[in-house]
């Protein structure tokens, strides 16, 4: 069940955060040159990134192609509100999000029962 909750947290904001990227065009100047979004953005990483940090170990295990550096990069980097966050929060935001949501549904396929929900 905790994996069940994990996981979905990180899609509606991870669903959420692809979305607000789909309308830019010049991908990274255009998401930096707008606060409202950037800071959207950013707030979906966090939450993301906050909570891969919680996943059971075993789920971490099995998802030995995610890039973990770099959501603990990003991790470290918008809760300490670093100053030089721009490329970390693009590369995650453009590449390693996605991939990472791609790979949590292979693992989801593979591995039912941990995110069943007991009651």
């Amino acid at each position: 069940m905790y994996a069940r909750a994990l996981f979905d947290l990180i899609h509606r904001h991870g669903d959420a955060l692809l979305a607000l990227l789909v309308g830019l065009e010049d991908g990274a100047d255009e998401l930096f040159a707008s606060p409202n979004t950037c800071a959207a953005v950013e707030g979906h990483l966090l939450d993301i990134a906050r909570t891969l940090a919680h996943l059971p170990p075993v789920v971490m295990l099995r998802l030995p192609q995610v890039d973990w550096s770099a959501w603990s990069a990003v991790l470290i980097a918008l809760e300490r509100q670093q100053t030089a966050r721009r490329e970390i929060v693009w590369y995650v935001a453009s590449a390693a999000l996605p991939a990472t949501l791609v790979l949590l549904d292979e693992l989801h396929r593979r591995e039912p029962d941990w995110f069943q929900i007991h009651y």
